[in-house]
């Protein structure tokens, strides 16, 4: 997959958002989207520490995080996809969620996407 369409945040978004991913046990729905990633063949790592006490759900690509939350608070959600763009690790993420959340287009200069992973299910 080297078509630069393919290797895309906009790309990935439409993978999660396309496909019925089981929304009521995070680790489930992990598995579900590595099992969606593989069968497309996208290159992806799980639970990759990036620091000390933080542990990003998949690096696809090499540096695109994917963050997953099917709960919590959105405060709290943003803190945490704000800590993880501060690592050089992280060239942009994208927020695997079903919990409603608006977030700017960058964070520490990174840019941001959201899945919103209830649009599967329409």
């Amino acid at each position: 997959m080297n078509e630069p369409w393919v290797r895309s945040r906009g790309y990935l978004v439409d993978v999660l958002t396309s496909h019925r991913l089981p929304l009521s046990d995070e680790k489930a729905l992990q598995a579900a989207m590595a099992e969606a990633f593989s069968a497309l063949k996208i290159d992806f790592r799980r639970e990759v520490q990036l620091g000390p006490r933080d542990i990003v759900d998949f690096i696809v690509w090499n540096d695109v995080a994917i963050e997953v939350k099917i709960k919590g608070q959105r405060r709290a959600i943003f803190r945490q996809v704000e800590r993880y763009c501060g690592y050089d690790a992280v060239g942009s993420l994208v927020l695997a969620t079903n919990v409603p959340i608006g977030l700017p287009e960058t964070i520490n200069a990174k840019p941001i996407s959201v899945a919103a992973l209830g649009r599967g299910w329409l």
